[in-house]
Formats: structure tokens, sequence, C-alpha cells
């Protein structure tokens, strides 16, 4: 799944636009501070995928919750790219946001930061 969702975020025209696909999307890691510059996405999963439906003995799908978090030295251009990763995974995956999300400034830092947790399902057959 963490693919999936790379795939459709990297083919988004706002954030390839605003992010760099090859180095500025990221599994699990966080992008160091000290020389940050440019806008960030982070693909954390929260748990593990869990069993979701099943028919004639075998698992049909599989939820997923995630949390994307969107970090940038600009206002403007973390809240395009949060709101292009919401429309992209609700449009490619089905995924929808979960539960309330984090919007935050780091004034040492001077990186702006938005959290939002997404869950969905996919099917596994």
């Amino acid at each position: 799944m963490n693919w999936d969702i790379y795939n459709a975020l990297a083919a988004n025209p706002v954030i390839k636009e605003k992010v760099n696909v090859n180095t500025q999307i990221k599994f699990y890691k966080y992008p160091a501070t000290g020389d940050f510059s440019g806008c960030y996405i982070i693909i954390d999963p929260i748990t593990t995928p869990s069993p979701n439906s099943f028919g004639g003995n075998k698992w049909i799908t599989k939820r997923y919750l995630y949390q994307i978090e969107v970090w940038s030295s600009s206002l403007t251009d973390r809240d395009l790219v949060a709101e292009a990763i919401e429309k992209v995974l609700w449009d490619s995956l089905e995924f929808r946001q979960s539960g309330d999300g984090l919007d935050e400034y780091d004034e040492g830092l001077k990186i702006y930061r938005d959290a939002r947790r997404y869950r969905g399902v996919k099917h596994v057959i």
C-alpha cells in the first residue's frame, strides 16, 4: 500500500510542482531540519493492515490507517500540497480523512507542518 499511495501522490500535478517526488516523499523518515528547504511529504503507516471482510473462507479486503504529513517552509505550499493529498487519496484510493489532524508552526525551525490521518480499504483478491 505504501507504493500505491506514493505513486498516486507522485502523479498529481500540484504535488509534482511543489515537491521533488524523487527525494522529498519519504516513508517513515522525517526530513533533517538543519538545512530545510522546500516541501516534504512523509507517509507513515499507523497500524499494520488488518483483515476487514471475507467471503468463501478468504479475506477479501484489508483495512489501512496512515498518517501523511506535509512539512514546508511556506504556509501556502503546505496548504496546497495537503489539500492535493486529501483529494488524491479520495479520488485514487478512496481513503478518507479519519479524525482530527495537526496544524503547527515551529518558530525555531521556521517549518509549517500539517499531519492528517487517512483510513481506507483495499481488495486483496
